[in-house]
């Protein structure tokens, strides 16, 4: 048994690490290659029985999951954000929800033929759409940062109201005598309101002052706020059901807006847990569910269903957003991106089966009826998200962006280059005089230290997937390198190579701390600033089947230094060329050319 349960274990974080590495590689939401990956490790073999593995462990071990879920998504909701959208934001987390609620408890109690308590708890459940699935789908959209933002916030916010809502609605039915509903959820509301700014608040500003204060040890820093998340959940808890899911998510938010100089590796490490958690949770969910269950369903549920992801999201998002600067084309996203995730899974299971041990008519449906609404949008709106955004110029248009950091006659005709070739493209320097030659030719350009926490606020980055770092400052360089890698991916952010002194080698810094190497080594700052200087020009060249990368090379001389490639796909690529590059679907190639008279 014990054997068996370590090899179980073992198989739902491999599949879930697999899963979003296919996920990434293909391009597509891993959230649906881990609900297949739960149907094949679960009803499809038999090889995982989750209710049985692991008995009363199961819900205390997705109930501690999804809290450590929520204070990372926590973590990314800052507060110029909020201010920058207030309105919009505020009515997707008031009018938005109670339209959801109501509507969707509507439809379920007349449609289906629902008792109202099942009906009431299936429209608190509608409501989620948390981080579990937004934020993944968020990181393959390229959404641009306003429209990303409301989804975030909506979906981080939305999540835990929903599932305290769900327990407020039940504890009345189960345990009021003749108290009004209306009354006791806004009471419990508000009780879980006030525990969760006390506990979350009170703790985040606790731990932000004691890390200012050096009273913590950096290797106690990151178990210091796991543990800290678990205990403010079960403290919350203990005052009302589910708080602790606002308390964690208002730890992370007030952690995220604390000048701390450890918020961006707390991030970091947070996102790993997170991303572990999440490819467990979901795989053991859908493990635990058999699809049978959906025998249960008639053309009444479905339509229902339909009902949900076609009408009710639509018309709660834009009754809500009616008299809101929320432009008509952010409507209509917000409208259809809706997807459902653990919370709704782990509610559903809970409660559909006390209010059937109740005895209320229609509890049976309730599980069935959120697992198929969460396959649903988890594949429509996973595999949408990204086409929907581009249609309405709501997210980059092209696979790949570059930003260019460090303004100079060289870098500035490298950034016009990719500019002709359609590339987006941003020329970044905290030296207004150095982005005059690029404002003069309308290239796009940011004056601004990029490492300024104000720059994050204020610039759009969507587009952005490489980043040059070529400033003279060579150190400079790879800071900034550093500094975006986690973001970007260390194979994505590159700078210019140092300039080497003869038998010095502490002169060279470890390649550990440096980003990927930029061009050929000899083609340092000093270096490519002396051939601009003298007359060399990059040059873009299409390519087709008759005139390959070969031929191309093959016409110039040998002097010329390979710079960037383009693929068919909008796939941007800087020399040295990455091993993974089909050389056979590049479609344009850029070269640092010299002079004619020194060809």
């Amino acid at each position: 048994m014990h054997h068996h349960l370590a090899e179980m274990l073992a198989s739902v974080l491999v599949a879930g690490i697999v899963a979003q590495w296919v996920g990434w590689r293909l391009r597509i939401p891993a959230l649906i290659l881990l609900i297949a990956f739960g149907l094949v490790l679960g009803p499809g073999t038999g090889w995982l029985e989750p209710s049985s593995d692991f008995g009363d462990l199961l819900q205390p071990m997705i109930s501690l999951s999804v809290a450590i879920i929520l204070f990372e998504g926590g973590l990314n909701l800052r507060w110029h954000e909020l201010r920058r959208h207030a309105s919009a934001i505020s009515r997707l987390v008031t009018w938005n929800v109670l339209l959801t609620f109501s509507l969707g408890a509507a439809a379920a109690y007349y449609l289906v033929g629902m008792s109202w308590p099942v009906a009431l708890t299936f429209g608190a459940i509608i409501i989620v759409t948390g981080p579990t699935v937004i934020m993944p789908l968020l990181k393959q959209a390229n959404l641009k940062q306003r429209r990303a933002a409301l989804l975030r916030w909506e979906g981080i916010v939305n999540d835990p109201v929903g599932a305290v809502l769900v327990v407020l609605i039940f504890g009345y039915y189960t345990y009021a005598d003749a108290d009004l509903l209306a009354m006791q959820i806004v009471s419990g509301l508000a009780v879980s309101l006030t525990a969760a700014l006390v506990l979350g608040v009170g703790s985040g500003l606790l731990l932000a002052r004691g890390f200012r204060a050096g009273i913590v040890p950096e290797y106690l820093k990151f178990p210091i706020v796991l543990i800290a998340v678990l205990a403010i959940y079960v403290l919350a808890n203990r005052v009302q059901s589910e708080a602790g899911l606002l308390a964690t998510t208002t730890l992370g938010i007030t952690l995220a807006n604390q000048r701390i100089s450890e918020l961006q590796e707390m991030k970091r490490f947070k996102e790993y847990v997170t991303i572990i958690l999440t490819s467990a949770t979901f795989i053991v969910l859908t493990a635990d569910i058999q699809p049978q269950i959906l025998e249960n369903l008639g053309w009444q549920s479905w339509a229902l269903l339909g009902l949900v992801v076609f009408v009710i999201r639509p018309v709660s998002i834009f009754a809500s957003t009616i008299g809101s600067r929320v432009e008509l084309s952010e409507r209509w996203l917000l409208g259809w991106i809706a997807p459902r995730g653990i919370v709704a899974a782990a509610v559903a299971g809970l409660f559909g089966a006390e209010l059937a041990v109740a005895g209320y008519a229609g509890a049976e449906l309730l599980l069935p009826l959120v697992f198929a609404l969460i396959v649903t949008t988890v594949v429509l709106h996973g595999l949408t998200i990204g086409p929907l955004g581009r249609r309405l110029g709501l997210a980059s248009p092209t696979r790949d962006g570059a930003m260019i950091v460090g303004a100079s006659p060289w870098s500035t005709a490298l950034a016009a280059t990719l500019d002709r070739a359609s590339v987006p493209v941003l020329l970044v320097d905290s030296n207004w005089n150095g982005l005059r030659p690029a404002r003069m030719q309308n290239l796009p350009v940011h004056y601004g230290e990029i490492l300024s926490e104000r720059t994050e606020e204020v610039l759009e980055l969507a587009h952005i997937t490489r980043l040059l770092a070529v400033t003279p400052n060579e150190a400079y360089n790879s800071l900034v390198c550093r500094h975006f890698g986690p973001e970007l991916g260390y194979h994505n952010v590159h700078e210019l190579s140092w300039v080497a002194v003869a038998g010095d080698d502490t002169k060279q810094p470890a390649p550990t701390v440096r980003g990927s190497p930029l061009f050929d080594e000899a083609l340092h700052h000093d270096e490519l600033k002396r051939r601009v200087a003298d007359g060399w020009t990059f040059e873009l060249t299409d390519l087709t089947t008759e005139f390959t990368f070969d031929d191309l090379i093959g016409v110039k001389s040998r002097d010329v230094s390979q710079v960037a490639a383009l693929d068919g796909e909008g796939g941007l690529f800087f020399s040295p060329w990455e091993k993974r590059i089909d050389g056979d679907r590049i479609r344009s190639v850029i070269l640092l050319v010299p002079p004619p008279a020194a060809s």
